[in-house]
C-alpha cells in the first residue's frame, strides 16, 4: 500500500543557511514516528510542511488521494469566546452526521477527555488543557494522519499518559515532536532524527527509542572508523600532491582528481559531524549549613480552595526534590512558597540566614526589545562567571549561539534557545537553592542531558518542577506529589506516586456518568456574592475579552510581517504594542477568573 505522505527531496531554508537538503519522508497506514533532533534542524517547520501549512523551497509533499491530515501546533489557541463544546461541534460540523449523532460524538470525545465542564469558556482553561481540547479537536476530525509538535510541553504527568493511551488505541497514523524520552519509548513504532551529521540528513530507525538509541550507535561507530579510515588515506594523497605529479598521464590525472574527491568528502564528513554541546554548570554557593529551608505546618488557600494543608518540608544541601501533581494542583505556587514571594495563611517558612535562591521562571519572560548580547551580558560586553572575566561572545558560543545571531532581538529567538539564555543567566549567580519550574519545554534532547548532568552535580538543594519523567527519574532523590485538594505525600521516585496516586484518585473523586459530565452547560446560576457594578462588570468584561483577543491577534501578526520584521524602525513599536496587547488580555483573563469564582461559578 502506498504511504499516506511521501515528501521527496524536499529542501527548505529561512535566510542563507538550510533547515534541511533532499530531505525524503514518508509516512504509513498506522505508523507512530517521534520527530527528534537538535533545537534549529528544521522539525516543526518539516511539520508544517506535511500538513500542507508550508511550501518547501524545492521537492514536493504528496499524499494519498482523500487523505485526512491534521496538524496541531505547539501553541493551542482557539476563537474568542469557544468552549469545549462549542469547538468540538464546529470540529464534527462537515461530518454526515445527524443531531443526535453529533451530540453523541461530543459528548463521547470530551469524556474520553476528561472534560467535567465542556460550557468552560476555552481562554480560561490551563495551557495543558487547552492542549488536551486541540488534541481532541484533531482527533475528532478523524484524520489518517495526526502531526503533533511538542504535544507534552504543557500536559501534566497524567495528561501525557492520557495521550500515550490515545495514541496506542489509535488507527490514525502520527507523527509527533516530542524530547520526552519515556513517551517516545513507550509509543514510537520508529524514531526519526534530523540532524545534519547524517549524509541524508535525517536517520530512520524502526523500534522505540532505546532501539534508535543502538542503531544511532553502529550508525555513529561506522562513520567514524570510516572517516578515519579516510583522514589516513587523505593524508598519504596529500603528501604525494605536495610533489607536484604532472597530470599528463591519464593514470596520474585519475589520482588527482580522486585525491581532491576524497578531500572534499573528509571536510563535508567534518562539517556534517560538528555538533555543539551547551555548557550548563549551575555553582553552588558553598555554604556549610546542612538545613537550607524548613516549610512547617504551612496552610495556604486561594479563596476557598486548599493548596496545602499542614505542609511539612525540610530542603538541605545535596536534596533533589522532584515536584509532581496535575495541572493547578500548586507545584508552581510551592515554588513561590519556598522563594517567599506569597506568605502562607498558617505555619511557618524558615530560610537559613543570608539564603541564595535562584529561580527559574516557566513563562521564561525575556525583555523581546532586548539584543541576544544584551539578554546574556546586560552590562557591558563580557559577564563574570566563577571569577572570570568571558567575552559575551565566548559566553554565547557556550549556549551555541553563533556571533551572527549577538544582534538579533530576543523575540526572534526559539522557545528552546530562550531557555538557554534564561540557564545562562541562571549560571551567573551562585546558589544555595535551586527553584527549577518546568525548564524542559522546548529543550532538545541533547541539551537535556547536559542539564541532568549539570543538576546531578550540583551541590546545593533542588526544587524542580517538570513532567519530564525520565528526568525525575534520573535526577531526584525524592518526589513531592500534589493531590490538587490540599494533600503533599514525600515518595521515593515517580512510580510510587503514580501508584498512590491511582489507589486514592477513585475514592476522592465521586462518580460521574460521561453523560451528565459532558451534557451542554445549563445556564449558569444568578451571581449571589457579586454587588451592583461587579455583576454589570462581568456582564459586559466577555466582549471586552473578545475585543482584546482580536487586538492581540492583529498584533502578532503585524510584528509576523516581513516588511515590518526587517525594518527597525517600524519593529520597535510593533514590538512594544504586542507586549501592550499580551498585558491588556492576561488582565481581562485574570479580572474574568476573579469575578467568575467570586460569582461561585468556579
Amino acid at each position: 500500500m502506498p504511504p499516506i505522505l511521501n515528501a521527496q527531496s524536499i529542501t527548505k531554508a529561512f535566510g542563507a543557511a538550510p533547515l534541511f537538503q533532499e530531505l525524503s519522508f514518508t509516512v504509513g497506514e498506522g505508523e507512530r514516528i517521534g520527530l527528534i533532533g537538535p533545537n534549529g534542524s528544521g522539525k516543526s517547520t518539516l511539520l508544517r510542511i506535511l500538513a500542507g501549512e508550508l511550501e518547501p523551497d524545492a521537492g514536493a509533499v504528496t499524499a494519498r488521494k482523500l487523505a485526512r491530515v491534521a496538524y496541531v501546533a505547539q501553541v493551542s489557541e482557539f476563537e474568542p469566546g469557544a468552549t469545549p463544546y462549542s469547538v468540538l461541534h464546529t470540529a464534527l460540523g462537515g461530518e454526515p452526521l445527524s443531531p443526535a449523532e453529533r451530540e453523541a460524538r461530543v459528548a463521547e470525545a470530551l469524556g474520553r477527555a476528561g472534560f467535567e465542564d465542556p460550557g468552560l469558556p476555552a481562554a480560561a482553561l490551563s495551557g495543558g488543557w487547552k492542549k488536551r481540547l486541540a488534541l481532541v479537536e484533531a482527533i475528532a476530525r478523524r484524520p489518517d494522519v495526526l502531526l503533533l509538535d511538542e504535544p507534552t510541553n504543557h500536559l501534566d504527568i497524567a495528561g501525557i499518559q492520557w495521550l500515550e493511551r490515545l495514541l496506542l488505541g489509535a488507527r490514525f497514523a502520527a507523527v509527533v515532536v516530542t524530547h520526552d524520552r519515556y513517551f517516545l519509548e513507550n509509543v514510537a513504532l520508529a524514531v526519526v532524527e534530523l540532524h545534519r551529521v547524517y549524509p541524508e540528513g535525517a536517520l530512520r530507525v524502526a523500534g522505540n527509542y532505546s532501539a534508535f538509541l543502538e542503531k544511532k550507535a553502529e550508525v555513529l561507530a561506522a562513520r567514524n572508523q570510516h572517516q578515519s579510515a579516510l583522514e589516513n588515506r587523505v593524508r598519504t594523497e596529500r603528501e604525494w600532491l605536495r610533489r607536484g605529479p604532472k597530470a599528463r598521464a591519464t593514470k596520474a590525472k585519475a589520482r588527482i582528481d580522486t585525491a581532491h574527491a576524497m578531500i572534499g568528502e573528509l571536510a563535508a564528513m567534518k562539517e556534517r559531524g560538528r555538533e555543539g554541546q551547551a555548557g550548563i554548570t549551575f555553582a553552588a554557593s558553598g555554604r556549610q549549613t546542612k538545613r537550607l529551608i524548613e516549610c512547617a505546618g504551612v496552610d495556604l488557600s486561594w479563596g476557598e480552595r486548599v493548596v496545602f494543608g499542614g505542609l511539612e518540608l525540610a530542603l538541605h544541601a545535596g536534596m533533589r526534590l522532584g515536584v509532581v501533581g496535575a495541572n493547578g494542583s500548586g507545584k508552581t505556587t510551592l515554588l513561590r512558597l519556598l522563594r517567599q514571594e506569597i506568605p502562607p495563611n498558617a505555619g511557618a517558612v524558615r530560610p537559613a540566614p543570608g539564603l541564595r535562591v535562584v529561580y527559574f521562571d516557566q513563562t521564561r519572560h525575556l525583555d523581546a526589545t532586548l539584543s541576544l548580547r544584551r539578554a546574556l551580558a546586560p552590562d557591558g560586553d563580557s559577564v563574570i562567571y566563577q571569577d572570570r572575566v568571558i567575552h559575551v561572545a565566548a559566553w554565547a558560543e557556550r549556549f551555541l549561539f553563533t556571533g551572527e545571531q549577538l544582534g538579533q532581538p530576543v523575540s526572534r529567538l526559539s522557545g528552546g534557545e530562550r531557555a538557554r539564555v534564561l540557564i545562562a543567566k541562571l549560571m551567573l549567580e551562585p546558589a544555595d537553592l535551586l527553584l527549577l519550574d518546568e525548564p524542559t519545554n522546548d529543550l532538545d534532547i541533547p541539551t537535556l542531558e547536559i542539564l541532568e548532568e549539570s543538576l546531578l552535580e550540583y551541590r546545593g538543594a533542588l526544587a524542580l518542577v517538570t513532567h519530564d519523567r525520565y528526568l525525575l527519574d534520573r535526577v531526584s532523590t525524592a518526589v513531592l506529589g500534589l493531590d490538587g485538594r490540599g494533600g503533599a505525600e514525600l515518595f521515593a521516585d515517580c512510580a510510587q506516586w503514580e501508584r498512590w496516586q491511582a489507589s486514592t484518585e477513585n475514592a476522592a473523586k465521586p462518580a460521574k456518568s460521561a453523560k451528565t459530565a459532558m451534557a451542554p452547560a445549563a445556564a449558569p446560576p444568578a451571581p449571589k456574592k457579586l454587588g451592583y457594578l461587579e455583576a454589570r462588570e462581568l456582564a459586559a468584561i466577555e466582549s471586552e475579552i473578545a475585543a482584546a483577543d482580536r487586538a492581540l491577534a492583529q498584533t502578532r501578526a503585524a510584528v509576523a510581517d516581513p516588511a515590518v520584521t526587517s525594518d527597525p524602525g517600524r519593529l520597535l513599536p510593533a514590538l512594544e504594542a504586542l507586549a501592550a496587547a499580551e498585558a491588556r488580555s492576561a488582565a481581562l483573563d485574570h479580572r474574568w477568573l476573579e469575578l467568575e469564582e467570586k460569582a461561585g461559578r468556579l
